[in-house]
């Protein structure tokens, strides 16, 4: 019988995916994953569909689930405007965490996701390598929201005899697989270059020149599902805020030419385009390419988020975190990024996503 009982939200995203198939292969949790759709792969958890913005719709699906151990919070409304994305992700979280918590009277831990906007990541350049007790940009910030509301959650539980703690992850666009995510980069790289490829033109980088040269990292989604599972499960992480990423640096002008190797192709001179606009027009080329090598028929929609991209490949300026607080504190697995690279396209090869 389990010892441990995860409830994961945002169960279908490229992080919750990940941490859903690893904690299964642990096998001493028993998973439930909460999303809006339901799974089309086979998962090892029990899936729950719910809509997080509708408090009464919460209070009904989570109510039953008396005997949770572990929440792990890794889901995300985007919106048009950056100050709209406080208010539904706030209430997300608050509509998760409060009926689970007031049902299961063993809860042990609530794990949130943040990110590295909290710094001002995606505004322009910031104070580098962020550290953990800096503050965050100009509010607002819904991840800062997060965490306040969580803080004071866990405060008024302790001060009631609950003794649930809490942790955040701060990783740096999350690498992997997941159909439908929106920040995604890895499907997007190897989607373009596979349109690229089919097109006969070279592989040319297709984001800014200064984003080219700066500095910049990532974190892979199972060494994201790594960090999760321990931040829920030591002590030495409870009520802390962690950055994660893969534990290196790079830039893409030198990790750019091993995709070329990977696709073979040649390495064109940088181009830079706005993807979103001319990778429109590419979901009859994108389903013939899937029908002539047998790929998955994955919607063209689903398989790659061009505007992420074009936000990723646009940041021309250093992105960088300071990971040793996470070290210090007894988390001390890394992996090379170049290495993560090749082996992420080689999944999407085998899976068939990717010829």
């Amino acid at each position: 019988m389990a010892k441990n009982k995860a409830v994961v939200v945002g169960a279908l995203g490229v992080i919750g995916r990940k941490l859903i198939e690893h904690l299964g292969r642990l096998g001493d949790w028993e998973i439930v994953g909460l999303s809006r759709r339901a799974p089309d792969f086979d998962s090892p958890a029990t899936y729950i569909s719910v809509d997080l913005l509708d408090r009464a719709d919460a209070e009904a699906k989570l109510a039953g689930l008396t005997d949770v151990t572990h929440i792990f919070y890794a889901a995300f409304q985007a919106r048009p405007v950056w100050a709209e994305h406080g208010p539904p992700n706030l209430a997300m979280l608050v509509n998760a965490v409060e009926p689970i918590e007031r049902a299961s009277k063993g809860l042990r831990h609530v794990q949130l996701i943040q990110g590295n906007k909290i710094y001002g990541s995606h505004l322009g350049p910031f104070r580098t390598p962020a550290r953990e007790e800096d503050p965050p940009h100009m509010l607002p910030n819904f991840y800062w929201d997060q965490e306040q509301w969580l803080r004071a959650a866990q405060k008024g539980a302790a001060q009631k005899g609950k003794a649930w703690t809490w942790s955040a992850l701060r990783p740096q666009t999350v690498c992997g697989f997941a159909l439908g995510n929106p920040m995604n980069i890895t499907t997007c790289i190897a989607v373009y270059a596979t349109i690229s490829k089919e097109l006969g033109l070279p592989l040319r980088f297709p984001g800014k020149p200064g984003a080219w040269e700066a500095v910049y990292q990532v974190c892979d989604n199972q060494h994201l599902a790594n960090a999760m599972t321990w931040c829920a499960t030591d002590d030495r992480a409870a009520n802390e805020v962690f950055n994660i990423t893969n534990g290196d640096f790079f830039r893409w002008k030198n990790v750019w030419p091993q995709f070329a190797k990977f696709f073979d192709m040649e390495v064109g001179d940088l181009q830079t385009i706005r993807l979103t606009e001319f990778m429109a027009d590419k979901a009859p080329l994108w389903d013939a390419i899937v029908e002539k090598y047998g790929l998955q028929r994955i919607p063209y929609d689903q398989v790659a988020a061009w505007p992420f991209a074009d936000y990723v490949f646009g940041t021309d300026w250093d992105v960088m975190t300071d990971t040793l607080k996470l070290r210090l504190h007894g988390f001390h697995d890394c992996l090379r990024t170049d290495e993560m690279f090749q082996r992420i396209f080689g999944e999407f090869r085998d899976m068939k996503v990717i010829p």
